[in-house]
């Protein structure tokens, strides 16, 4: 038996063969965290899902996503057939929209105009901005199962130095996560989180209540040795949501029982609410019982407060993105 007899032959998969469509199909399919892993070790980042389908005033982004390395937005866009100035657009709008630091432009194939645009940009931009081109690509070998690999053909200047630097952060991430999940064992208890809900890897984390443009979130400062719980509304009727919740801005701080900081944000079509705490550090591990009880007590007192406003608030705002 020769080497050639035992050894089989890649072939190419069509992607369209196993996805139909790119928002039903691929988005869905990349937004698992196994397949969000794939992108990230291909390009060094560690990718957690924000959001899908991302509200961004009339459009919607594919991806957002933060990198867990270093705390930065990542803005992901698809398209399954070559590059074209349309995605290419969006992408750029989307990442105004959302303040994204990281734009990962994924397609079939990469035109050569548009592979000197993303080289422009990645030249001409700051620093603390990358854009990355990767193309998709589908293989099997014989019957075997198919399998996706990711190509970078464009990537920022500093892309492997930012690489290494992220890399030396990665104990940040642990210490987070294992603050956080404490004050998730201390709520879930109460019934408030979904149950695929988990927390993030950074010093503030979002709590999965079943809402779709209001955002439960805590967050804590080291530096300051202080945080805060908060409500944040989005989507493309955040900034009604939140006048609307301001209104009953009185009956809701006495039933969470603390006066808390109101934000509007009209270049941004948002607006959030801010139950602010102090004096402690997160650095005292020996604190951290009482810090998680703390945390969880305000977080379950928050969404006490806010729930009956923002349930039917949440089911307008839902009706009106299917229209």
């Amino acid at each position: 038996m020769t080497i050639d007899d035992t050894l089989g032959r890649l072939q190419k998969v069509d992607l369209r063969n196993v996805w139909t469509s790119e928002s039903s199909d691929f988005t869905p399919w990349l937004a698992q965290e196994n397949n969000l892993r794939l992108l990230g070790d291909t390009i060094g980042m560690e990718l957690e899902l924000d959001a899908q389908e991302k509200n961004v005033g009339p459009f919607r982004a594919d991806l957002l996503c933060r990198n867990a390395l270093n705390d930065s937005w990542v803005l992901i866009e698809n398209q399954l057939e070559r590059t074209d100035h349309s995605h290419m657009g969006q992408l750029l709008t989307y990442a105004a929209g959302l303040s994204a630091v990281s734009l990962i432009w994924i397609a079939k194939r990469f035109t050569d105009e548009h592979r000197a645009a993303v080289d422009w940009l990645n030249e001409k931009t700051p620093d603390e901005i990358g854009v990355f081109g990767l193309e998709v690509e589908l293989w099997r070998i014989g019957e075997s199962q198919i399998a996706p690999k990711f190509n970078v053909v464009c990537k920022p200047n500093e892309w492997t130095r930012s690489v290494i630097k992220s890399r030396e952060n990665s104990s940040s991430k642990q210490f987070c996560l294992d603050y956080w999940s404490g004050v998730f064992d201390e709520i879930r208890p109460s019934g408030i989180l979904v149950e695929s809900a988990k927390p993030f890897g950074r010093h503030d984390t979002n709590f999965d209540v079943g809402w779709h443009n209001f955002w439960l979130k805590a967050y804590f400062s080291r530096p300051n040795k202080c945080g805060g719980v908060w409500l944040s509304c989005r989507g493309p009727r955040g900034l009604m949501n939140y006048s609307k919740l301001k209104n009953a801005q009185q009956q809701i701080e006495q039933t969470c029982g603390h006066e808390m900081t109101w934000n509007a944000q009209e270049d941004k079509n948002n607006g959030s609410c801010d139950l602010k705490l102090s004096g402690f550090d997160v650095a005292d591990t020996d604190d951290w019982p009482r810090q998680r009880k703390m945390y969880a007590e305000k977080v379950i007192a928050l969404y006490n407060a806010v729930a009956p406003y923002v349930r039917p608030l949440d089911e307008v705002s839902l009706e009106g993105d299917e229209e």
